[in-house]
């Protein structure tokens, strides 16, 4: 039996500042299968980013374990690390974080590049016509409204096919027509590549498409319910 893609095994994460501990994650207990979308929703402050670094090996906890695809992410060597991130891992962020000297076309094929993926320049190209941007293939960053260049960082998210795409609040900064547009690329990532889709939201229209709703306070869980 194969295990959990991701899972979370009564993780908790604790910072030091100016000689005091905060807990940011409690004992946290989750897994997460292929195809599911799963909204963390929480005031600010609850521990949703901190979750969404755990789990996408950004950061590690503190005491007990984050498994992908069954091994430990705190037991992984660098170069292991670096390898689990551009190969299996996909991020959406709520400012875009594209590369402002390079093309839309570039932005998307630097993950494939960095992992010395053939073919890099076609797929980007593929991903493009996926969120229906392939028209913009030439033009920068700057060029493009906040809904478009979301789209980009999604096509970029999605370039190498990873097995978990973290989305730490991707409609954020976006109108409505522009947040339903990234929504539904959203579902399509589950739905057609079969990712893991992790999301941290403010928004009720956004947590509406996830399949799994997991209520946080505190760093702590308090409810988990299925939609």
């Amino acid at each position: 039996m194969n295990p959990p893609r991701l899972e979370m095994r009564r993780a908790s994460k604790i910072y030091q500042s100016n000689g005091q501990k905060l807990e940011a994650l409690h004992e946290v207990s989750l897994t997460f299968e292929p195809g599911t979308i799963t909204a963390l929703v929480g005031r600010s402050g609850c521990g949703k980013t901190t979750l969404l670094n755990l789990a996408g090996a950004m950061d590690f906890p503190t005491s007990g374990e984050v498994l992908i695809g069954g091994h430990a992410t705190s037991s992984l060597g660098e170069d292991e690390l670096t390898a689990l991130r551009r190969r299996r891992i996909g991020f959406v962020f709520q400012f875009f974080q594209l590369l402002p000297a390079l093309t839309v076309l570039e932005n998307v094929e630097l993950p494939l590049l960095l992992a010395g993926t053939a073919e890099a320049r076609e797929t980007a190209r593929e991903r493009l016509q996926w969120v229906e941007l392939g028209d913009k293939a030439d033009s920068f960053p700057y060029q493009l409204s906040g809904g478009q260049m979301q789209r980009v960082a999604i096509a970029r998210a999605l370039v190498h096919q990873p097995e978990i795409l973290i989305a730490d609040e991707p409609t954020g900064n976006l109108d409505n027509a522009s947040g339903d547009q990234v929504l539904a690329l959203l579902r399509d990532a589950a739905g057609r590549f079969g990712a893991t889709v992790l999301m941290a939201t403010h928004s009720a229209e956004a947590a509406a498409i996830a399949g799994t709703h997991v209520k946080m306070r505190d760093g702590r869980i308090c409810a988990v319910e299925q939609a």
